[in-house]
């Protein structure tokens, strides 16, 4: 399987680390893989927001206010 290294926010590593304490997943490489999964999955079926705003539809702020995080 091809490995592949990503730099997140660090409210995103605390929100996986608790995944894992509180037992979602078994540690934090299932984690980011079936997370990344799920989003992959949803974003091929509902597609790309089709909008007239640049950089694709996606929400300025990003959720949760975060400049770095995006809504799919």
């Amino acid at each position: 399987m091809p490995k592949v290294e990503i730099n997140i926010p660090e409210h995103l590593e605390m929100q996986i680390t608790q995944m894992v304490e509180r037992g979602e997943f078994v540690n934090r490489e299932e984690a980011i893989e079936d997370l990344l999964s799920t989003g992959l999955k949803a974003y091929k079926t509902s597609g790309p927001i089709e909008d007239d705003e640049p950089g694709g539809g996606f929400e300025d702020d990003g959720m949760m206010g975060h400049e770095d995080e995006y809504v799919f």
